[in-house]
């Protein structure tokens, strides 16, 4: 389950989980927002999902992974657009730029289609596996954080995480990752 950074009002009765496994070579991540989901800024579907920059300034599903004890990371942003970016870091916040051995990140994305009630309860799915042997040595062992920006209508961004460990919310934290 994952917690908000800040414990706030229109955040109740919203629930965030995600689920990871890493079999030596392959990632698999599934999210599941469960809620008032009218609320919130959720981008239409696009007609053609690409890769995208600025995802994570609005609704925005992320992970953030690396090898324990190496400096380098990567960095993934999931909306609910379909579109997608998957990020590779030299350490602890420099060198971002797209990480050139991806091209394509096919998710799947199960979200409502209509808005019957701003009230009623809805949810929204989205998961992925992504092979990492371009990026990992297989067998390697992975250490993750699975994260989202929420973004309501009308109180803008929260952040959410496994595990909040600084005094401001920082996904790019290294101990903040947990081991798979």
């Amino acid at each position: 389950m994952l917690a908000p950074f800040r414990s706030e009002p229109q955040l109740e009765g919203l629930q965030l989980q995600a689920t990871a496994t890493w079999d030596g070579a392959v990632l698999s991540l599934h999210y599941g927002l469960c809620g008032a989901l009218a609320a919130w800024r959720l981008p239409p579907p696009a007609a053609q999902p690409a890769r995208r920059d600025g995802l994570w300034q609005s609704t925005c599903f992320e992970a953030f992974f690396g090898v324990p004890g190496q400096p380098q990371y990567w960095e993934i942003n999931l909306a609910p657009s379909g579109d997608w970016n998957l990020y590779a870091l030299s350490a602890y916040r420099e060198g971002l730029r797209p990480e050139p051995a991806v091209s394509r990140l096919p998710f799947r994305l199960v979200r409502p289609d209509a808005w019957p009630d701003p009230s009623a309860t809805q949810e929204l799915q989205l998961s992925f596996e992504l092979d990492l042997r371009s990026l990992i040595k297989a067998a390697a062992p992975l250490e993750l954080s699975a994260t989202a920006v929420l973004d309501h209508r009308e109180h803008g961004c929260s952040y959410w995480a496994w595990r909040h460990t600084g005094q401001e919310a920082d996904f790019h934290r290294r101990d903040s990752f947990l081991p798979l």
